[in-house]
């Protein structure tokens, strides 16, 4: 993944100090971010991940009006994005805890700036792996570069809402992704409302994707979660 990419990428932080939320945020735009958001505690925090969709989180485990521990559980519900705990609780037991509940690293107070920064660019690039041209379906190739479906001899075009629904679950290929998710992907950060023309957008898609639209193998629905997509090996 190129380092702009990257700095681009939407950081929630979720602390109760403001001088720590302040310092993280100035750390992390001295290193060239520029995406970010902030909350001070749980509600706010968890309002912020639904409505504007961040692609990375840092929390505090101690919060006003909860922990970051029941943040996370809520969130993941919704979202698989990867979360970082920066905390002045490190005991063994909260580390374990952390990161039994679906955290990908837990940093503890007081932390080397650098230190962050490295872990944050680690995690979003092991998480938003670079997107290869051709992707192979069971009965066809996504061709991200010409916005094409390849299915043989023909190559029919992708509207620009499908090409971002494809893309995200591309990036997630295998996983569950949230309705929510996808559209915010199509949609941007207002995605309430679209559920049916999310629905609509689906049912072309396969009409170009799969060999018998009515019995999908490629985009699969999760009844009540949302949509995978199952990729070919490229041998």
């Amino acid at each position: 993944m190129a380092q702009q990419e990257i700095k681009n990428r939407k950081l929630l932080l979720v602390d109760d100090q403001p001088e720590l939320l302040d310092m993280v945020k100035g750390i992390l735009e001295e290193e060239g971010y520029r995406n970010i958001q902030t909350a001070s505690a749980v509600k706010e925090g968890l309002s912020l991940w639904r409505s504007w969709q961040p692609e990375l989180a840092v929390l505090d485990v101690m919060l006003p009006d909860g922990d970051g521990f029941s943040l996370l559980t809520q969130a993941r519900r919704f979202s698989d994005i990867p979360v970082l705990f920066l905390t002045a609780r490190g005991e063994d037991e909260d580390r374990c805890r952390g990161l039994g509940m679906g955290a990908d690293d837990y940093m503890v107070k007081p932390f080397l700036p650098k230190e962050l920064t490295l872990r944050i660019g680690g995690l979003l690039r092991r998480c938003y792996k670079d997107q290869p041209a051709l992707v192979r379906l069971a009965a066809c190739q996504l061709d991200f570069q010409r916005a094409e479906v390849v299915k043989g001899s023909q190559r029919i075009p992708l509207t620009a809402k499908e090409f971002a629904i494809l893309q995200a679950l591309c990036r997630n290929e295998g996983k569950i992704v949230t309705i929510d998710q996808l559209c915010q992907a199509a949609w941007g950060d207002n995605p309430f409302g679209y559920e049916n023309s999310l629905m609509a957008h689906i049912r072309r898609i396969r009409e170009k994707i799969e060999t018998n639209p009515s019995k999908p193998v490629s985009l699969i629905t999760v009844k009540g979660l949302g949509y995978r997509l199952n990729t070919e090996e490229v041998k």
